[in-house]
């Protein structure tokens, strides 16, 4: 039996690639390469796809039987507040058009287990230092709206078809595995912050009035690798339970790190300046957000090893490793 990996060709999905290929599992992979790269497939076999498309749930379960999929985790979707900001409806389209064809997919194969990437962005704005997976949701984004339609979904999907089912809730995901693996969108602070103390370049930050003990926005920052591995220790919970099981999950460490408690990081790490630069705040970020991780712990005995220094270094290794094969640094 195989596990399909949804995303696999991405930043996270191919951190669980890697794990799962790593303890002699079957896997397969669904990417479109929008933001994917090839050479992270590591020889699974896989479906060039976009799951948007009209035809995906009929191409999706065909390769699931065609690979005997009894296991799907889905990645796949656009994670950019701020875009989703300015394009809601494609956003829309992306996140919940797309995972409704994923698990229309699975329910066409006889998938018997399925894990939704969900987001912190679905709380919102939080009342309390730490969020509970029993706190409200209330999303201040679009992002975060499509994310917890997502598990709506997911958790109907479940009840209607028997389909075991878990969404995982991450916050901000740091560091690499290798330079391969490592996170090359430019999206999210640390990756950004590395990219400008290599160039030499000011950090822009987003705002130092929040209502936050230094005054940058707060989150909790957890390695990729902690996450690929929750995800895997959730698929293997899920699997044990009575069909049409579902359960939500915050996937974090349960500490917040300021973008300023980030940048010195950064500093420490690179041992490389790094300017800052303050500009007005952005909308629908909110000033602080972190995982309570109780349940996770006594549900699945799994807690998160990394720290979030050791994170931002293997980033950088990462980065360093690129280097060594003759790459400029400032095009990594």
């Amino acid at each position: 039996m195989a596990t399909a990996i949804i995303g696999g060709a991405g930043y996270i999905g191919a951190h669980v690639v890697s794990l799962l290929r790593d303890r002699d599992e079957k896997v397969v992979i669904v990417d479109d390469f929008s933001t994917g790269l090839a050479e992270r497939l590591q020889g699974a076999d896989f479906l060039h796809l976009d799951i948007c498309d009209h035809a995906a749930p009929s191409v999706l379960s065909e390769f699931f039987r065609t690979h005997g999929v009894n296991s799907v985790m889905h990645f796949a979707g656009k994670k950019q507040v701020f875009e989703s900001l300015k394009k809601p409806i494609w956003y829309y389209e992306q996140n919940v058009s797309g995972t409704a064809n994923v698990l229309h997919a699975a329910q066409l194969a006889g998938v018997k287990t399925f894990v939704f990437s969900s987001s912190a962005a679905v709380y919102g704005i939080s009342e309390v230092d730490e969020v509970r997976e029993n706190d409200k949701t209330s999303p201040i984004n679009p992002y975060g709206e499509t994310k917890l339609i997502g598990e709506w979904l997911v958790k109907n999907v479940s009840k209607a078809c028997g389909i075991r089912t878990v969404n995982l809730r991450y916050f901000n995901v740091v560091g690499a595995k290798s330079a391969t693996l490592a996170d090359r969108g430019q999206f999210n602070l640390v990756p950004i912050a590395l990219q400008q103390a290599i160039d030499g370049r000011a950090l822009e930050v987003f705002g130092d009035d929040y209502d936050t003990y230094d005054g940058t926005c707060v989150r909790d920052y957890i390695h990729v690798e902690d996450l690929a591995d929750a995800h895997v220790a959730a698929r293997d919970f899920i699997a044990a339970q009575p069909e049409g099981e579902s359960r939500t999950y915050n996937v974090g460490t349960g500490q917040g790190s300021s973008v300023k408690q980030i940048v010195d990081l950064v500093r420490s790490v690179t041992a490389r300046p790094l300017p800052v630069e303050v500009t007005p705040r952005r909308p629908g970020d909110p000033p602080a957000i972190t995982a309570n991780v109780d349940l996770i712990r006594e549900d699945l005995d799994w807690k998160a090893q990394w720290t979030v220094h050791e994170a931002i270094e293997s980033a950088w290794n990462a980065a360093l490793e690129w280097k060594k094969t003759g790459n400029d640094l400032k095009e990594y």
